[in-house]
């Protein structure tokens, strides 16, 4: 996995933080042009851009950073419904990428939640998960 830094701005000069907040204020629609065209960003990354600009606006410096949930095996076997066990022998076999801190692995939300997607795809109607126990109160 490539690390990118973040990157850090520093904050508006004080005559441009007060315009941004003069544009801000009371406005709901806010439009992102790229190269001229104009996109409607959904309203996740609308919220992530219009607390960026209003921390500009107030002279504040800002970083930008992504953020990569890595799990537990333990969580990930909890969040796809399937047993640890199951899940340890997926990731040996490379089913499921897995990366090591230390000797504990870690496996991408991203991962588990497509591996779920292509489970319900191919198992539609089949009743249960692969890793699944049929009988709930077995231990």
């Amino acid at each position: 996995m490539a690390l990118i830094a973040p990157r850090v701005t520093a904050g508006l000069p004080a005559e441009d933080a007060e315009k941004l907040k003069y544009a801000l204020d009371g406005s709901h629609d806010i439009t992102v042009f790229v190269d001229g065209t104009v996109h409607r960003l959904p309203p996740e990354a609308r919220d992530a851009v219009v607390d960026m600009l209003g921390r500009f606006s107030r002279g504040e410096a800002v970083t930008v950073s992504s953020v990569e949930e890595m799990l537990t095996t333990s969580r990930a076997a909890e969040l796809a419904g399937i047993s640890h066990t199951y899940l340890r022998n997926m990731t040996d076999r490379g089913e499921i990428p897995v990366e090591y801190r230390g000797t504990h692995r870690r496996i991408r939300l991203a991962d588990i939640m497509a591996w779920l997607e292509t489970q319900k795809k191919n198992s539609a109607g089949a009743g249960t998960l692969p890793g699944q126990d049929d009988d709930p109160d077995a231990s």
